[in-house]
C-alpha cells in the first residue's frame, strides 16, 4: 500500500501497437518515482483512437510491463478509486466537462469546415505566418451558436486561450513559457463528438488527482494547451517532467530502422528483463557519483531522482545493453538460464526439421529428461560467451548443424587439415573412439577422452594445435570453440 498517498503518477499508453523502449522508460521512471516516494502508480489506457486501438495490444503491453518487473496500484485490471481506467469508458465524463466549459464561456462552438481551415493554413503559409486558427467563431453570439448547433449544423468545441502567456514549471527543463498567440484556440471536441487527446488527458489527470506528469518530451509542445484546460476549469496544475528524446547511433530519433525497439523484440532476442530495466534507467538519468552502471531494481528505487534527469537526448547503445545483459546472464542462477534457453534450442530444432522434411517448426519440443540434463550442461558452457540467449544455438552449431562436408570445405579449417600430422591424428583418434565401448554407447567421460587423446599424442608425435585442432574439427566442424 502507498505510504504517501499525496504523490500520484500514471502511465497512460495507447493500445495501438507494441510497447517500445521510449514508453517503457517512461513507465519505469514513473514507477521508480512512485515507489521511492511511497506514492501511487496508476495505469490508464488511452484508447480513444478507436480505429487503431486493439485489445490484443493492451494485453501485450500489460504483459510487457509485468515482464519488466513493473506493477501498479490502480488500473483496468486491478480497479481503484478513480475507475474506469480506459478512456473509451469515460466519454460521458468528457462531454459533461466540455458542456461546463461552454456554459462558463471558457469554450465556444466552431462551425468552420475542414476546407475553410485548410484555406486558412495555406494563406498563413503564403504569408510566412504560423498556421494558427484565426478565431473567427469566437465572435459568434453564444445564443446564435446554440441555435445553429440545435438545428443540426456540424460544429467542434474550441477552448478560449487566455490573453496572456502560458507558463508552467518542468522538473527537467525548468520554467517554460509559451505565447498565447502560438497556442491559438485548440479544438477539445471534434465535430464527430470525439474528444481530443489534449483535453481528455487533463480531465483524467485532474479527476484521478495525478500530482506529477512524467512523460516524453514529445509532449512538451502539447503542455500549454493542457495547462490552459486546467486553468479554464479552475483545477491545480500538476508538476511536469518531460523526459529526453531517445536517439539511435546516427543521432536520429530511435525507430524500427535502428533495429529492435519494442520490449517484445528484446525479450525474443534473449535480453533479460533486469538488464533492460538497468539500461533504460541510465537513458537520460545520471546516478549520484556518475560512474556506477549496474543497479538492481531496489537500488534504482533508492537512487532515483527526477532532479538528476537530463534534458539532453539519450543515445541508445546496443553494445552497452549487450554488455549489461552478459553481466546479468553470468550472475543469474544457472537453472534459470537453462530454462530460458530451451525455446531457442527448440526453435533451432524446428528450423532444421522444416528444412529437412517441410514440416512446421517445433513450438514446444518435449525434451526427454536426459536431453534436458545434457542441454543444461551445454547452456552452462556457452552462456557466459553470449550477448543474448538467441545466440546459444549458433554457439552450439556443432550440436544442431554438424556438417562434415562443410567442415572439410571450410577455408578456416584448411590450414589445420593440411598439417603433416592431421591424417595420422584423425585416423588414430577415430580408431580409438570406435574401439572404446563407452564411446560407442555415447557415455564417454572427460577422463576417457583425455586418455584417448594422450594415446593419440604418443602414437603420432603430434602436440599442441597439431593434435587438438584436427580433433576439434572432426568432432565439432571447427578448429575453435568452447
Amino acid at each position: 500500500m502507498p505510504t504517501n498517498p499525496t504523490v500520484r503518477v500514471r502511465f497512460a499508453p495507447s493500445p495501438t501497437g507494441h510497447l517500445h523502449v521510449g514508453n517503457a522508460r517512461t513507465a519505469l521512471f514513473n514507477w521508480l518515482f512512485a515507489r521511492q516516494k511511497g506514492g501511487t502508480m496508476a495505469l490508464r489506457i488511452e484508447d480513444t483512437d478507436l480505429d487503431r486501438s486493439e485489445a490484443r495490444f493492451e494485453d501485450q503491453l500489460i504483459g510487457d510491463l509485468k515482464w519488466l518487473g513493473l506493477d501498479w496500484d490502480e488500473g483496468p485490471d486491478t480497479g481503484g478509486d478513480y475507475a474506469p481506467y480506459r478512456q473509451s469508458d469515460r466519454l460521458e465524463i468528457y462531454r459533461e466537462h466540455a458542456e461546463r466549459l461552454l456554459n462558463d464561456h471558457k469554450a465556444y462552438l466552431c462551425f468552420c469546415t475542414e476546407a475553410e481551415l485548410q484555406q486558412e493554413r495555406e494563406r498563413a503559409a503564403a504569408e510566412h505566418r504560423q498556421p494558427i486558427y484565426s478565431g473567427k467563431c469566437r465572435a459568434i453570439d453564444p445564443a446564435e451558436s446554440q441555435r445553429r448547433r440545435t438545428s443540426g449544423e456540424a460544429c467542434a468545441i474550441r477552448l478560449r486561450i487566455p490573453d496572456h502567456p502560458i507558463r508552467f514549471h518542468d522538473i527537467v527543463h525548468g520554467p517554460v513559457e509559451f505565447s498565447n498567440e502560438v497556442v491559438s484556440d485548440p479544438i477539445i471536441v471534434r465535430s464527430s463528438g470525439m474528444p481530443v487527446y489534449n483535453y481528455v488527458v487533463v480531465i483524467d489527470d485532474a479527476l484521478m488527482k495525478i500530482t506529477h506528469v512524467i512523460r516524453g518530451d514529445d509532449h512538451l509542445s502539447n503542455t500549454p494547451k493542457q495547462v490552459a484546460v486546467y486553468e479554464a476549469l479552475g483545477w491545480p496544475v500538476p508538476e511536469f517532467a518531460h523526459l529526453s528524446t531517445i536517439l539511435g547511433a546516427d543521432r536520429e530519433r530511435l525507430s524500427k530502422r535502428h533495429g529492435a525497439t519494442s520490449i517484445a523484440n528484446f525479450r525474443d532476442m534473449g535480453v533479460l528483463s533486469e538488464a533492460l530495466v538497468n539500461y533504460l534507467a541510465l537513458l537520460g538519468w545520471a546516478p549520484s557519483g556518475g560512474t556506477r552502471e549496474i543497479f538492481s531494481m531496489a537500488e534504482l528505487v533508492k537512487e532515483f531522482s527526477l532532479e538528476r534527469v537530463t534534458p539532453s537526448p539519450a543515445v541508445f547503445d546496443m553494445e552497452k545493453l549487450y554488455w549489461l545483459n552478459r553481466h546479468y546472464i553470468k550472475e543469474s542462477p544457472p537453472e534459470r538460464i537453462e530454462k530460458l534457453a530451451l525455446p531457442y534450442y527448440t526453435r533451432a530444432v524446428g528450423q532444421v526439421t522444416t528444412t529437412q522434411v517441410g514440416s512446421e517448426p517445433a513450438k514446444d519440443a518435449a525434451w526427454p529428461p536426459e536431453v534436458l540434463d545434457w542441454l543444461g550442461s551445454v547452456t552452462r558452457l556457452l552462456a557466459p560467451s553470449v550477448d543474448r540467449l538467441e545466440q546459444l544455438p549458433e554457439k552450439a552449431a556443432a550440436i544442431f548443424n554438424y556438417d562434415a562436408k562443410a567442415a572439410l570445405a571450410a577455408p578456416d579449417n584448411a590450414e589445420v587439415l593440411a598439417l603433416p600430422h592431421t591424417d595420422a591424428v584423425l585416423t588414430r583418434f577415430t580408431f580409438k573412439i570406435l574401439e572404446d565401448e563407452s564411446a560407442r554407447e555415447a557415455k564417454l567421460t572427460s577422463e576417457q577422452f583425455k586418455k584417448i587423446v594422450n594415446e593419440v599424442k604418443a602414437e603420432t608425435g603430434a602436440k599442441g594445435k597439431e593434435l587438438f585442432h584436427p580433433i576439434r574439427i572432426v568432432i565439432t566442424g571447427s578448429h575453435s570453440g568452447p
